[in-house]
């Protein structure tokens, strides 16, 4: 009976080998505890100390186990804590006592945000330089066909640039090429009409070209400005800078996607189109890289190795560009990066007239 000794919690109770589940109630008396049905059968008698009982996990359910196999199951989490509390054993877990005592749980999220810091720190830039290595070449054709063709359909339309004026400008950038190491049969320059994106250029990572009517147009009758940005552009591919940053992108969102678990699929979309857009951009090292190859293939290819420069200072002309590096900018700031071309590109005349 009831009266017999103390009803702790109510909750559902297992037959051994069951999953039939019965209304019950958790009775105890000294250090016997009793399993009661609605009509007030003893299901089950056993000692507290021979019985299992799961760690407390925030609000999930406790299953006390018996020793014949059987279970009860309740929700009164705070009942069952007393009852283990009675008898010397507290079986909360480590993980109820974090969520109860509030300074360690601020202490295991700063671990995690640490451990998280140290994977995008070094372990990211690592797994990046492994996977540009074992990349076939089918991936960044795929990628990059995929990429222009999205272009195409959203952003740009057909040049309107004579047909004179682009054979002009791609002959003398196959003999800039031809000074790359994948040489100039692994590259192809594209002419489009910008639409909103204006004056712009970019590559690919297998070694598609593009540049807009407005970035001709702005540099009017400067070829040598033009050729320098498309040599800066050829740099980025030498070096797999569009690659890099996609894989790049592709693992900071999984890092974050892993620490913050579920975050639905409207969060999963903004991480991935995020890491997309992300990939059309480059570090400020990697623009300075593709500064000095361009200054190089210019030079080797009997151009003036200063152009590009020439093209910041323009940006500051007619554009506005004269914004300083900040530690928050993704690139060099255009003054910057104009004085480090010219210094570059002056170094580079003295080399060739010293070698002369």
């Amino acid at each position: 009976m009831a009266s017999d000794g103390v009803e702790i919690a109510s909750g559902k109770w297992h037959a051994s080998g069951s999953s039939l589940a019965h209304p019950a109630r958790l009775v105890t008396s000294g250090e016997m505890i009793r399993i009661m049905l609605d009509d007030d059968v003893v299901a089950l008698q056993s000692r507290v100390a021979e019985i299992t009982v799961s760690d407390r996990i925030g609000r999930i359910p406790r299953r006390l186990t018996f020793m014949d196999g059987s279970l009860f199951e309740t929700a009164d989490n705070e009942a069952i804590d007393m009852l283990l509390r009675a008898h010397g054993a507290d079986r909360r877990g480590w993980i109820a006592e974090l969520e109860r005592f509030h300074p360690r749980l601020i202490a295991f999220a700063a671990a995690v945000f640490l451990f998280a810091w140290l994977i995008y720190r070094y372990a990211i830039p690592v797994l990046v330089e492994i996977a540009v290595l074992v990349t076939p070449p089918v991936v960044p054709q795929m990628m990059s066909s995929g990429t222009l063709s999205s272009l195409d359909q959203a952003v740009f339309s057909p040049s309107t640039l004579p047909p004179s004026e682009q054979d002009e400008i791609r002959t003398k950038f196959e003999a800039i090429a031809t000074h790359a190491a994948r040489g100039a049969a692994n590259y192809k320059l594209n002419f489009r009409k910008g639409g909103y994106i204006g004056p712009n250029a970019f590559a690919l990572p297998d070694g598609t070209l593009v540049i807009t009517d407005e970035l001709i147009r702005l540099a009017g009758k400067d070829q040598e400005m033009i050729l320098g940005v498309l040599a800066h552009e050829i740099g980025h591919v030498e070096n797999d800078h569009s690659l890099r940053q996609l894989y790049r992108s592709a693992g900071t969102a999984g890092l974050i996607m892993l620490v913050a678990g579920d975050i639905g699929s409207a969060g999963e979309e903004i991480l991935t189109d995020g890491a997309a857009l992300l990939s059309l951009s480059y570090s400020r090292s990697a623009e300075a890289e593709a500064d000095r190859i361009s200054a190089e293939l210019m030079a080797k290819a009997g151009h003036d190795p200063a152009a590009i420069g020439r093209f910041f200072a323009l940006l500051e002309q007619k554009l506005g560009d004269r914004a300083d590096t900040s530690m928050l900018s993704t690139h060099p700031g255009t003054p910057e990066r104009r004085q480090a071309i010219e210094d570059y590109a002056k170094l580079l005349r003295e080399k060739k007239n010293g070698d002369q």
